[in-house]
């Protein structure tokens, strides 16, 4: 008898917690569920954008249909070949490499002088540092150009790179990350005789690897989707990058739709990629930037 009542009470306690309330395990399944709904309902477009690029232009200027009739690989061929797209991606890869080192070096040295520096002045010019942040680039857009120009650098691939090489956003991201590395660290090298040098390169750098990643990830984000200043400074063909070029395309007369699409794809998928297996740590840096 005592048996079938412990038995009894653990029937009616598992019939109202899977009765009367949702259990954790429900929960989970609903949660997941409307998360691969919202996905879905994000993705709809750039599937849709990705399967028009196997579409022939009379396919797409008729009745819409969300699959290809017959899938084709026609307007890759054909971008690569007659609308010089190898010299534009080299572009774009070329400047948009060069700049994010450029712009991690620049700031990461700015940044640790900013963290573990002490001199007068060090406040007020970051203070005017973040300042910085709030002017639009439409403001100084002129300014630069003009300084460019003066220095020779305008059709370059210098005058792509170098202006921006410097960010304040870059600045105070490092920076903070910076603030969490413990002075004794540095006071200890020094005391060993390491140079001021040695130990930015070889304590703190290392140190500060996550912010980094997120500044790289951010710079390589702007200068590759970038189009107000390459259009602005690359004045030749030669030195267009993808926005660029997809921007001429679209202005000409006979708009080839079928290859403007098919550019666009491939002029995404190396960001696309890049942001799939770097989410983890652009979410780390970001968290760990702001603890301090």
């Amino acid at each position: 008898m005592k048996l079938l009542r412990i038995f009894d009470a653990n029937a009616k306690n598992n019939w109202t917690s899977t009765s009367g309330r949702r259990t954790p395990e429900t929960a989970e399944i609903l949660r997941t569920a409307l998360l691969i709904g919202m996905t879905f309902v994000v993705l709809a477009p750039v599937i849709w954008f990705t399967l028009s690029s196997f579409k022939g232009l009379a396919e797409l200027g008729g009745r819409p249909h969300f699959l290809p009739q017959s899938f084709s690989l026609d307007n890759y061929s054909e971008a690569l070949k007659s609308y010089n797209y190898k010299r534009y991606f080299f572009n774009s890869v070329f400047v948009t490499t060069v700049a994010t080192i450029l712009t991690l070096v620049i700031n990461s040295m700015a940044a640790y002088a900013f963290a573990k520096y002490n001199f007068r002045g060090r406040d007020g010019l970051f203070v005017l540092t973040l300042a910085m942040i709030m002017i639009p680039l439409q403001v100084i857009l002129i300014p630069i150009y003009l300084v460019v120009a003066q220095l020779g650098m305008v059709n370059t691939y210098w005058g792509l790179i170098i202006p921006a090489a410097a960010t304040p956003t870059g600045v105070f991201v490092i920076r903070q990350y910076m603030l969490t590395i413990p002075d004794e660290l540095i006071e200890s090298a020094r005391i060993d005789g390491a140079g001021e040098f040695r130990i930015y390169a070889r304590i703190v750098l290392p140190l500060a690897r996550p912010a980094l990643a997120v500044v790289a990830i951010f710079s390589i984000l702007w200068r590759w989707n970038d189009f107000i200043w390459p259009l602005l400074v690359a004045q030749d063909e030669k030195f267009y990058t993808l926005p660029v070029a997809l921007a001429q395309l679209n202005g000409r007369l006979a708009v080839p739709t079928n290859i403007i699409i098919a550019m666009s794809v491939m002029s995404i998928i190396p960001v696309l990629f890049m942001f799939v297996f770097m989410q983890r740590q652009i979410v780390q840096g970001i968290s760990q930037t702001g603890m301090k």
